[in-house]
């Protein structure tokens, strides 16, 4: 069974601005309802406040709480806070502490949106307002779900917020492979971070990945790994600097899931970056992430 993590609150509107891929999650739901998966839909519960302050400046979680932000942070994050963002922004990061939960019991799980790996702790930055992923570790570990957590980030940008985030903590480490000259411009220290140059291909960056991410889960030896599995290393990306196939995403994913297959570790996945003029061929390739992921933990 293909347990997904989704919320009606997830699908708002495009903001103003235009930048915010929000369509791609409508279309997205639509591809997961083709697949030929058995699957079950949970509503996540917005994170209780206390769990967002754990991770970000008080001051900056009750701006967006009340849609206040102020015109220099939106301008950070690509976009207004209005308050049906302000509700999704709560609603995210309660989905990927769903899905971890989730895939503790059954291995897998996947919040259909997420994995806003930019925000930082007094601000938003890169379309993202609340860091999902951050914010979801944290929670497990304090009440002792997991004892050790691995954020392997296989989006195009530098999971830059994530690293900062978390850092010098020993309960938890992060991975990120990524194309060096990307967003964001100045960089964080990750446990591990892959630079990548521009234009690799599927070869190049499956041996990168597979010559980096083992030896790190052998050390860090996790019980629990949070994928962010943006899709726009895909060379038709817009934001993007790789040049990936779709046999190359899909790839990746089954790589990932393999490692943590192999060593008994429950995986819990997030959709990442996906952008571009025309929404449909990135929502299939958020479906086929998950599905790849589901068939290669469970039907293996």
């Amino acid at each position: 069974m293909l347990h997904l993590i989704h919320h009606p609150g997830y699908l708002t509107p495009p903001p103003p601005s235009g930048g915010f891929p929000a369509s791609k999650y409508n279309l997205l739901i639509e591809a997961l309802d083709r697949l030929e998966i058995p699957q079950t839909r949970h509503i996540p519960e917005p994170m209780p406040r206390a769990w967002l302050e754990a991770m970000h400046d008080p001051a900056y979680v009750a701006e967006v709480l009340a849609a206040a932000v102020p015109r220099e942070k939106e301008r950070r994050i690509g976009f207004p806070v209005t308050p049906l963002l302000s509700q999704r922004a709560k609603l995210t990061p309660g989905g990927t502490w769903l899905a971890a939960k989730l895939a503790l019991q059954h291995g897998y799980a996947a919040n259909t949106a997420g994995g806003s790996h930019h925000a930082l702790h007094d601000t938003g930055a890169g379309y993202c307002v609340f860091n999902d992923l951050a914010i979801a570790a944290h929670r497990l570990l304090a009440e002792g779900d997991a004892r050790r957590i691995l954020i392997v980030d296989c989006d195009v940008h530098q999971g830059d917020g994530t690293a900062s985030l978390l850092a010098g903590r020993s309960d938890v480490a992060t991975y990120s492979i990524h194309a060096d000259k990307n967003f964001p411009a100045r960089k964080a220290r990750s446990t591990l971070d892959v630079p990548l140059p521009d234009g690799i291909g599927d070869a190049a960056y499956l041996d990168a990945l597979a010559a980096t991410l083992p030896a790190l889960i052998d050390r860090i030896r996790p019980d629990l790994l949070l994928y962010q599995a943006g899709v726009d290393p895909h060379a038709d990306d817009k934001l993007g600097r790789l040049a990936l196939t779709d046999d190359g995403l899909a790839a990746r994913d089954r790589f990932v899931a393999e490692q943590a297959r192999r060593r008994g570790i429950p995986l819990a996945s997030t959709p990442g970056g996906g952008y571009g003029a025309d929404k449909a061929p990135i929502a299939q390739r958020h479906a086929r992430s998950i599905e790849t992921l589901y068939r290669a933990l469970i039907e293996a």
